[in-house]
Formats: C-alpha cells, sequence, structure tokens
C-alpha cells in the first residue's frame, strides 16, 4: 500500500459509477447494470435502512428543542355539590411547552450517535449500488467467455471427429492399429460432452443474469448474441499500487467506522443518563365558564415548574446500561479492524491475481502466434501433398488450446479488475461529515 496518488473511479455519483462502466465500451452491459440496481432487493433494502436511519435522526434531533403542544377539553356539570346549583359548561383550550435543557449531553449524543448511523447508511446504499454492478459485470463476462469457449469446443470436437474419421479409415485400411482407432473415438466423445458442459455452463450463466435483470430469457439471449462479438477488454487502469486512503474509500470500512463512533456516542449518553435532568415546562390557556344566560372567559399562563430529577436509586439498571453500551462500542471496533483487515487483503489478492493474468496474457499470446504459424504450415503441406489432414487437424487442436486458453485468461483479468474495483470501494467518496446526509431513492 503506497501514500496517495490518484483518484479512483467512483466518487459516489450514479453518473460516476456509469461512466467507469463504460470504459468496457459495451452498451448492453450499462443497460443490464441500471436494469439490475433498480430491481435489486439489496438496493431497496439499502434505500430503507437510510430512510429509517433518516427517520431516526430526525425523532432525535427533535427531542434537544422544546416541545409544544395543544390541549382541548370541555365538561358539563355542576360546579358546586349546593342543592340547586346550576349547571355549567366548561371549555378549556391550553398550549403546553416543555423543555429538557440537556445539561450533560444525554440527548446530544443520542443525536450524535444517529447521525454517524445516517452517514454510514448512506455509504451502505453505495456499497449496494456496487456490489450489484459488479456481480451483474461478472455474469455478463461470464456468459461472454463461456459464448467464445463454446465455440473453441465446437471447432475442437469438430476437429476430432474428422480425425476420428480418418482413423478408422486408416484402421479399416490395415495402416493403423485398432487401438488407434478406439483412442481417437474416445477423444471425439470427450470432446462433445465438454462441448455439452460448455452449453450447459453458458445457460446456467444465462440464468443468472435473467434473474437479476428481471428481462425475458429469450430476449436477453437474443440480445447477447446480437451484441458486439467478444473481445479482449483493454485494461481500464494501469496501476502498480493502490493508495493506503483508497481503504478509507470503501464504504463498508466507512460505514464500520460511524459504528464505532455511534456506539462511542451512546456510551456518553449511558453516562449521562447517571447525572441530574432539568426540564423547564410552561402553559397558556383560555378557559370558557358558561353557566345559564352567564359565560366567563379567563386567561391563565405559567411558566414551571422548573423540575430537577436526581437518580437515587435505580435498582443497577444505569450501571446495566453503561456496560451494554461500553460492550457494543466493543464489538463495533472489533468489527472495524477485522473489516480493515480484510479490505486490504482483498486489494492485495486482487492485484496479485491481475499481475498473474497480465504475465500469462503475455505468454498465452507468444504461444497463440506459434501455434497460428504451425496451423498456417501445415495447411501449406497439406495443401502440397506433404502433410497430412490427421497432422493438419493435431495443429489446429493445439491452436484451440491456447484459444481457450487466453479466453480463460483474459476472464480471470476480467474478474480481478473488477474485484479489485470492489475492493477499493468503487472509488466511493466519503461524505463530507460537517454536511447533512441526503437519501437517495
Amino acid at each position: 500500500m503506497q501514500p496517495v496518488s490518484a483518484g479512483l473511479p467512483h466518487n459516489g455519483q450514479l453518473s460516476d459509477l456509469a461512466r467507469w462502466w463504460q470504459r468496457f465500451d459495451d452498451p448492453l452491459l450499462l443497460s443490464l447494470i441500471a436494469t439490475a440496481q433498480q430491481l435489486s432487493p439489496t438496493v431497496a433494502s439499502a434505500v430503507s435502512r437510510l430512510a429509517q436511519a433518516q427517520a431516526n435522526q430526525q425523532h432525535t434531533a427533535a427531542l434537544l428543542r422544546p416541545q409544544l403542544d395543544l390541549n382541548g377539553s370541555t365538561s358539563r356539570g355542576r360546579q358546586t355539590s349546593l342543592p340547586g346549583a346550576p349547571l355549567a359548561t366548561q371549555a378549556l383550550t391550553r398550549l403546553q411547552t416543555s423543555w429538557e435543557t440537556d445539561l450533560f449531553g444525554t440527548l446530544a449524543a443520542t443525536r450524535n450517535a444517529a447521525q454517524a448511523r445516517t452517514t454510514g447508511a448512506q455509504a451502505q446504499w453505495h456499497e449496494a449500488r456496487v456490489a450489484v454492478a459488479a456481480e451483474i459485470a461478472n455474469l455478463y463476462f461470464d456468459w461472454r467467455t463461456c459464448h467464445a469457449l463454446r465455440e473453441v469446443a465446437l471447432a475442437d470436437s469438430a476437429s476430432r471427429s474428422v480425425t476420428a474419421r480418418l482413423v478408422q479409415l486408416s484402421t479399416q485400411a490395415g495402416f493403423a492399429a485398432p487401438a488407434t482407432a478406439a483412442l481417437a473415438r474416445a477423444s471425439a466423445a470427450e470432446s462433445r460432452s465438454r462441448l455439452t458442459q460448455q452449453q450447459a455452463q453458458c445457460d446456467t450463466t444465462l440464468k443468472g443474469l435473467v434473474a437479476l435483470s428481471g428481462m425475458d430469457e429469450s430476449d436477453l439471449q437474443q440480445k447477447l448474441l446480437s451484441a458486439q462479438a467478444y473481445k479482449a477488454t483493454p485494461a481500464a487502469f494501469s496501476i502498480a499500487s493502490i493508495p493506503a486512503l483508497a481503504l478509507t474509500q470503501r464504504p463498508d470500512l466507512f460505514n464500520a467506522e460511524r459504528e464505532v463512533a455511534a456506539a462511542s456516542f451512546e456510551v456518553g449518553s449511558a453516562q449521562a443518563e447517571r447525572y441530574p435532568r432539568l426540564t423547564l415546562a410552561g402553559s397558556v390557556g383560555r378557559l370558557n365558564l358558561r353557566t345559564g344566560d352567564t359565560s366567563f372567559d379567563i386567561s391563565t399562563w405559567s411558566i414551571g415548574p422548573l423540575a430537577v430529577t436526581f437518580p437515587v436509586l435505580d435498582g443497577g439498571k444505569f450501571a446495566a446500561n453503561l456496560a451494554g453500551a461500553q460492550a457494543r462500542y466493543e464489538e463495533a471496533a472489533a468489527t472495524y479492524r477485522a473489516k480493515a483487515r480484510q479490505a486490504v487483503r482483498e486489494v492485495e489478492e486482487a492485484l496479485v491475481a491481475l499481475h498473474s493474468a497480465n504475465i500469462r496474457q503475455d505468454d498465452l499470446r507468444t504461444a497463440a502466434n506459434g501455434y497460428s504459424t504451425a496451423v498456417t504450415l501445415a495447411q501449406n503441406s497439406h495443401r502440397s501433398g506433404l502433410g497430412s489432414l490427421a497432422d493438419l487437424e493435431d495443429a489446429k487442436r493445439a491452436q484451440l488450446a491456447a484459444l481457450s486458453a487466453q479466453l480463460t485468461t483474459e476472464r480471470e483479468r476480467l474478474s480481478a479488475w473488477i474485484a479489485l474495483y470492489r475492493a477499493v470501494g468503487g472509488g466511493w467518496t466519503p461524505p463530507d461529515a460537517t454536511a447533512p446526509p441526503q437519501a437517495t431513492p
């Protein structure tokens, strides 16, 4: 891990997230990601958690402000117990206010904890969108690779069938042993089995894409087949190291940090509950009293009482609350440390996989060029009568094997890029701690 030196792809904005995926130059991929994010229950749950956190933050903030209630009542009856006292109707309307001054910060600590969890929930929303985008991209590239490998398997099966037919003819003519023909038939059958297995893998991947995107399977398959042909995607970035600051930009790590902060505030709130509480109340009212033809209007107001509450004997309630809050803080701190170690591990593993895939790509490209040259030479020899068709098919199968290895390695490289993209949180940028968080439905 190196000091911060460069920006990252996704800055917590949907436009930036889409722009990163545009580097793959694949409109269908962008469309599938957008659709999957709209339908994803993971994103919907994150939106719901964010809304709940914001509502709780507003609730805790309101506890610091004066509360105002409007009370109204009416009654009818005798005002005295004397015989013959007239019936009277009494109507009372009153505005009543109360305010806890929060001398020792109990309510402020609760509000700060709720605010920390709100910013954490906002980060989780970004994490959910990044996770869904990565999942759909992995499935999409899985299908593309699988389809390309199916074409390779189809060509390999055809080549082995030709070889099996040639060896069978040679055996019937007495130029090859029956064992050789049996091996050729077995090789052709094995190749057909691999082709069937490859097709099943493609169908399974397609169903995964259907489940995530919500599209009709036949329509999606048609779009996949009509989209641009599979091609090796150039590296989105050239990275020799990852900035250490990138780990602070992981939404899950940021949320874990906010949980630590929230738990710390709750410890402070639990400690402050053991101190005196000061509450001020007041009211303004109007009383209307009507008896017979006589009506009286009386206006009333009061300030107070100014009440002070001193905890004396609580049966261990406050101590238990404090112990529970401290235990939650220790748990949050331990979770944060674990997530930080996991973040470092994921980044380093992705870098190792990416480096390995890049090196193997160069070697496989050299091997593929060599096998391509061998096929060309075998074709020339066959045309001139100096080489056999069996030798040509052997050269073709070697070339196909090299192509299959190239496709597999390219898929591993893309997987490493996507893993690295997720490992640094999609490049998400933590919000300004002084700015109020905003929900994004």
